[in-house]
């Protein structure tokens, strides 16, 4: 992303327990200066506080945002884009790892959000998603995908993604954020080929 004052600002969101100073999403804030939205409970999240908090950070600055999403992060944009008023100022969201929590062995923090919200989004997406993630199988993250209305692209045997994945800056992931604001710049809103439903283009 570059530094002009009329591009949009960049929001990390980890998900449960928040992501650590080896996470990508972090080294991405420190390299690259995304902002971070920080909830008030990282251990015990309530959908509703996190969707709040997040509409207060998108309020907070006039410019728009484009979400950075990792594991439960990215059910937060899910929801909060099928319940807000103001999903307009998001432009685009890379979500990284949606775990499925409609799992019978989800911990029970995460009880609340068991139920999944499928909307499709009101955005560009792209959703990355591992072979061998073990809180989401593979036909699970396509599932949530073409729901969303996003492509879907399979990054191997990358488990969650997270600090223990060992992908350091993660230069490809950056990348296919730069990709996803890109074509979001290109295409209209609503247009074909803006967020295409059911366009995973899954490889199981």
């Amino acid at each position: 992303m570059t530094a002009a004052t009329d591009a949009p600002r960049v929001l990390i969101l980890p998900g449960w327990q928040d992501s650590g100073p080896d996470h990508w999403q972090s080294r991405w804030q420190a390299r690259h200066g995304f902002e971070r939205v920080q909830q008030a409970d990282w251990l015990w999240p309530r959908r509703g506080d996190w969707m709040a908090r997040l509409d207060e950070v998108l309020l907070s600055d006039p410019r728009p945002a484009v979400l950075v999403a990792h594991s439960l992060g990215c059910h937060l944009v899910a929801a909060w884009a099928a319940h807000s008023q103001h999903s307009a100022r998001v432009t685009a969201a890379l979500l990284v790892a949606p775990p499925d929590t409609a799992r019978d062995d989800m911990p029970p923090q995460l009880a609340g959000w068991r139920h999944i919200v499928r909307q499709r989004l009101p955005f560009a997406a792209l959703v990355v998603y591992s072979q061998d993630d073990p809180f989401c199988a593979p036909d699970r993250a396509c599932a949530l995908a073409a729901d969303w209305g996003a492509p879907a692209h399979n990054l191997g045997p990358a488990g969650h993604i997270n600090a223990d994945t060992g992908l350091g800056d993660w230069p490809d992931g950056h990348g296919r954020l730069l990709d996803i604001c890109a074509r979001e710049r290109t295409t209209p809103h609503g247009a074909a080929g803006a967020v295409r439903p059911g366009a995973s283009s899954c490889s199981l």
